[in-house]
């Protein structure tokens, strides 16, 4: 692709920042709108968006054009997940809630599972252009299925003022720490950029609670986090989240480097996860219409953090088994808790904000996948310095001992923090607030 493009490894670099800048700085605002006019409209119009940003990306003759239509793609995306999680909280009773999030997991993980080896077969066999091109028909296929759902019901809108100053707040609020947090800017930007940007997100932040505090219409009702269940399950997604997130950006150095599996045998072992998901989400959305999302957010926690425990075990020479069963144990957490606190954030929210509770549900998945890389990264350095007694120096398996000793810690530390997340998840996760 870069050289396809003419271009480097920055660039490129840059098209994958702009659609998640998009994406996630985009997903509130789109969230909220469409609370006021219609998620089934929204839902729909980013079907659309999506296909013809994917369409332009396939097409694109530089680098610049591939960054512009990967931003027009993450907005289209922002559109969808924004609404998918409330769209499918309200096409079911409400005492079928948590199966409804269940399938939406499932769904998600399908995804996970074929995406991946379905665009290396097209880039493989056609060229990278192709596995934008075959995004369009699914986009318009998906368009078109909601357009014909209209027929079916009818179409709440309420419209309402749009409090503009305040999703601009919140747009330089959410991009600003993104770009803060994602390890590839530094190598993008520059030190001295990133403080620039965090005097800029310190400055959105204070303006956009400020802002929204004082407004007559708010454009985030941010009474809303009073809500014990809503606010302790958006903490418990962004820790569970981030441990995640750290433990797929650091293990496969493990595997590959200190264990010296090959990639394809790495790859055939990371299948576990959304496998695993698939089949135990409906279980877990069947499980919250019971008891309540309390017992199985706080349980997925529990395999999450056990899951790290394990990881405090890998030795040097330790057997490939030992790290498989440390992934196997956060895919059980993954198909326990997500439909779990899915229902949590979006099915037990009053309907006319449903549409912000699903896209906070992507936002915070989104910034704790952000976060996890970025705190792996600098304890593994900060661990692997005490651990050689050497400073500045970078992480490395060529002193494999070391490397795995700063590895353990690393999970040791967030093994901790995700005992937070137990806590949360057990106080929070009740039937009311």
């Amino acid at each position: 692709m870069a050289s396809g493009l003419g271009t480097d490894l920055i660039g490129i670099s840059w098209a994958l920042l702009s659609y998640q800048l998009s994406n996630i700085g985009l997903s509130i605002i789109f969230g909220r709108i469409a609370d006021l006019w219609g998620r089934e409209k929204m839902f729909a119009l980013g079907f659309i968006v999506f296909s013809a940003a994917s369409l332009f990306c396939g097409l694109s003759q530089n680098v610049l054009q591939l960054i512009l239509s990967r931003f027009l793609q993450g907005v289209g995306g922002a559109m969808i997940q924004s609404s998918s999680r409330a769209l499918a909280a309200e096409a079911v009773p409400e005492e079928l809630g948590g199966r409804a999030q269940g399938y939406m997991t499932t769904a998600h993980h399908v995804g996970f599972l074929l995406g991946p080896s379905m665009g290396g077969l097209l880039i493989d066999y056609l060229s990278w252009r192709w596995a934008f091109f075959f995004l369009v028909p699914i986009g318009l296929c998906g368009a078109i299925l909601t357009i014909g759902s209209f027929k079916r019901g009818p179409i709440t809108s309420r419209h309402q003022s749009i409090d503009y100053l305040g999703a601009a707040l919140l747009f330089a609020t959410t991009t600003t720490l993104v770009l803060l947090l994602d390890r590839r800017t530094l190598t993008i930007m520059g030190t001295e950029t990133k403080l620039a940007l965090a005097v800029l997100f310190l400055g959105a932040l204070s303006g956009f609670i400020i802002h929204e505090l004082r407004t007559k219409s708010p454009f985030v009702n941010l009474s809303l986090f009073k809500r014990r269940i809503f606010s302790m399950s958006v903490l418990s997604l962004l820790i569970v989240s981030l441990c995640y997130s750290l433990v797929a950006f650091l293990l496969p150095f493990y595997l590959q480097d200190v264990l010296h599996l090959s990639p394809s045998f790495i790859g055939v072992l990371f299948m576990a996860p959304p496998i695993v998901t698939i089949v135990l989400a409906p279980l877990s959305g069947y499980l919250t219409d019971r008891v309540g999302p309390r017992l199985p957010t706080t349980l997925g926690v529990i395999f999450m953090t056990t899951s790290l425990l394990v990881g405090v075990l890998f030795q040097a020479n330790s057997h490939w088994l030992l790290p498989t069963f440390m992934i196997t144990l956060g895919a059980i957490t993954n198909g326990i808790f997500n439909p779990a606190v899915a229902m949590g954030m979006v099915g037990m929210m009053p309907k006319e904000h449903r549409g912000f509770a699903s896209a906070m549900n992507h936002v915070t998945f989104g910034f704790g996948n952000v976060l996890g890389v970025a705190l792996g990264g600098l304890l593994m350095s900060a661990a692997f310095e005490y651990h050689t007694g050497l400073s500045g120096v970078s992480p490395t398996a060529d002193n494999p001992v070391s490397f795995v000793a700063a590895l353990d810690t690393t999970f040791l530390v967030i093994a901790g923090l995700s005992l937070i997340a137990i806590l949360t998840s057990a106080v929070g996760g009740r039937r009311t607030s």
